[in-house]
């Protein structure tokens, strides 16, 4: 057989984590889909505490400002489903488009009345900074908070707290 074909033959790096494959990545269990405010939720599926960064689903199913927030650091979004943009630019994010969020910018999420549902995938690096619209502070989201929401909520519906152990890596 051509060499090509052959497995690696050595072991893995014991200090490399497992891989991670999430089969049902929109998943048909409701419960594990982790509330944000009404019709807001996120579906965890890789929070990086060594590296300090979250992949997740954003689903929201209604219209409205979800969030003002700056990130320090790079963003990555996939749009999966609907549609959505920032008050702060003139483009929408459609359904198979890819957003590049800028370090240091600060953004306010709306979904508009005719979209139904939006999913997207975003790949958060460092923090959500939320803020007023003067720019000053009102709270944050880093992969620690999002680790314990994720178990918070996971305990209440019966799934359990270690449930979210699965996706840290």
């Amino acid at each position: 057989m051509d060499d090509k074909w052959q497995p690696y033959r050595h072991p893995m790096p014991k200090e490399s984590p497992p891989e991670l494959l999430v089969p049902d990545v929109i998943p048909h269990d409701e419960r594990i889909w982790v509330p944000v405010e009404d019709n807001v939720w996120f579906r965890p599926l890789c929070l990086s505490a060594s590296r300090g960064y979250w992949m997740n689903l954003l689903r929201v199913r209604r219209a409205g400002v979800l969030s003002r927030h700056r990130h320090p650091q790079p963003v990555h979004g996939y749009v999966l489903k609907g549609e959505w943009r920032y008050l702060e630019h003139d483009w929408v994010a459609r359904e198979g488009g890819y957003v590049y969020e800028a370090p240091g910018e600060t953004h306010t999420l709306v979904v508009d009345p005719h979209v139904d549902e939006m999913i997207t995938l975003f790949q958060v690096n460092g923090a959500m900074i939320y803020c007023d619209p003067d720019g000053r502070c009102t709270g944050y989201d880093d992969v620690f908070t999002r680790i314990d929401k994720c178990r918070a909520h996971y305990r209440a519906v019966g799934l359990g707290e270690g449930y979210i152990d699965q996706f840290i890596r």
